[in-house]
């Protein structure tokens, strides 16, 4: 199986997380911002990322990978046999990648405007070194406008339930293992992937280990959250 994404995509980071829980060899095709796009156009009908590769199967989406995958390769399962629980599961991973998705982004956007380490810790892996050092020493002032900008367009309710959001889940997985039932679903894997774009884990690499967005990734009510994040990620070889 081949796996074309963006390195630091939430969506991707979901991908990897099942390949992970499923014990699935696969390579990494990274897409180029651009001219990798259109190549990815060609194979899969679309220009974003993830892309699944698998045998003469091109799946396109987070979700639609995640049920192929599932289906494919039933064990572990990741979807519960019990209905209600499997409804649990859906609910959970949908609202991940679309409410908790939004407030992430923002946030991580946000955070660019006033952190050099994000803004070139996020670039792809080949982008030349000087376009790298001039990213990271842009004028704070000028992206202080942009990130006011950003906030301007947006308001400050998104970034408020955002962190309203991470407090309640930081409440629900204290002393449990799980978000739903016993064992590991897909709705750990879409939540666990969206708080590694808050706070970056080891797998992130350098620069962004241990780096995430000033003010949720440090914030003490959120310690937990990230602690059982972690938890996960050790659980699949990926911390």
């Amino acid at each position: 199986m081949q796996l074309h994404q963006f390195r630091h995509s939430a969506f991707c980071e979901k991908v990897r997380l099942v390949l992970a829980a499923k014990g699935l060899d696969y390579s990494v095709v990274e897409v180029t911002p651009g001219v990798g796009q259109l190549e990815l156009f060609r194979l899969s009908g679309q220009r974003q990322v993830p892309v699944l590769v698998d045998g003469s199967e091109v799946i396109a989406d987070s979700t639609a990978i995640a049920h192929h995958l599932e289906q494919k390769h039933p064990l572990p399962a990741l979807l519960p046999a019990d209905p209600a629980e499997r409804a649990r599961v859906l609910l959970l991973e949908d609202w991940a990648d679309t409410s908790l998705a939004a407030g992430a982004r923002l946030a991580l956007v946000q955070a660019l405007a006033s952190d050099p380490v994000l803004r070139a810790g996020l670039l792809p892996d080949a982008t030349p070194g000087p376009l790298r050092q001039l990213v990271s020493s842009l004028p704070g002032g000028v992206m202080a406008g942009v990130g006011d900008t950003l906030t301007g367009l947006v308001g400050v309710q998104a970034r408020q339930q955002l962190q309203s959001n991470l407090e309640q889940l930081a409440v629900l997985v204290t002393g449990r293992g799980y978000l739903v039932g016993e064992t590991l679903s897909l709705a750990d894997l879409a939540v666990v992937a969206q708080l590694s774009v808050l706070s970056f884990p080891s797998s992130a690499g350098a620069p962004l280990a241990g780096h995430g967005v000033s003010g949720v990734a440090d914030h003490p009510l959120l310690q937990p959250l990230f602690q059982w994040r972690d938890g996960i990620l050790a659980q699949l070889g990926r911390l």
